[in-house]
């Protein structure tokens, strides 16, 4: 990879971290705590309460789990394999990189392994 591609998808994946942790910060503060009180808050209300925190915690589950790839990116553009399918060592398209900058795998074994799940 040039030196230009290099520092473009270092951007590229610092740029997506922040956007993870901001949202992780947005989705934490919908995580809080429910109130079980039956004076304060209805029946269905904290239902609802209850669902949008378990969404908020599911998102949070699905943004660390971003975090952690884009974290392995930079890790591997760092020592010079990103762009190198973690699975067969073929190149990973430009085109899916620039899409998702944390993808390990190329197309081909990324469609494997999700056909084996």
């Amino acid at each position: 990879m040039t030196p230009e591609k290099i520092e473009r998808f270092r951007a590229l994946i610092e740029t997506r971290l922040e956007e993870v942790s901001r949202a992780m910060g947005e989705a934490s503060a919908n995580a809080g705590a429910v109130m079980l009180g039956q004076s304060s808050v209805g029946r269905l209300s904290r239902m609802d309460a209850m669902q949008q925190q378990a969404m908020a915690s599911g998102l949070r589950a699905a943004l660390q789990r971003e975090r952690l790839r884009l974290a392995a990116a930079r890790t591997r553009l760092g020592n010079g394999t990103l762009g190198v399918c973690c699975q067969c060592g073929a190149a990973i398209a430009k085109l899916r990189l620039e899409n998702d900058p944390g993808a390990p795998f190329c197309a081909d074994c990324q469609e494997n392994l999700e056909l084996s799940r």
